[in-house]
């Protein structure tokens, strides 16, 4: 049985950062991929970044060159650090895993979900 749990999150304000992790079980990220998406009140889901099983990254356009996805395979772990915060950003943030060691953009194509984590970005 597979479960994502996901912690950190909370408030900042505009160009601040937080951080939010995810803690797997039931699934090994030595192998698996990893990534984290977004839902903002009134808007759909959306791709926010991922890890491949090998480590290398993927971002969605809007995130690009602020947040950075991190996994510690020992851990069975990820994180998401977001920098240069924006009051756009403010979503509840989502875990997902998937049974391929490729990440995808596609919701779809992610088995596995956390419960997601708020994060809120003031002026």
């Amino acid at each position: 049985q597979v479960q994502l749990v996901e912690s950190g999150g909370g408030l900042a304000q505009v160009g601040g950062s937080l951080r939010v992790s995810c803690a797997a079980s039931g699934v090994s990220l030595s192998n698996s991929a990893i990534g984290w998406f977004r839902q903002a009140p009134g808007k759909e889901r959306e791709f926010v970044a991922h890890v491949h099983w090998s480590g290398t990254t993927g971002y969605g356009d809007s995130v690009k060159g602020r947040y950075t996805i991190s996994k510690d395979n020992a851990e069975n772990t990820a994180s998401l650090q977001m920098d240069r915060l924006k009051p756009e950003d403010t979503a509840v943030y989502y875990c997902a895993a998937r049974d391929h060691p490729y990440g995808s953009r596609s919701i779809a194509d992610w088995q596995y979900w956390g419960q997601g984590t708020q994060v809120t970005v003031s002026l």
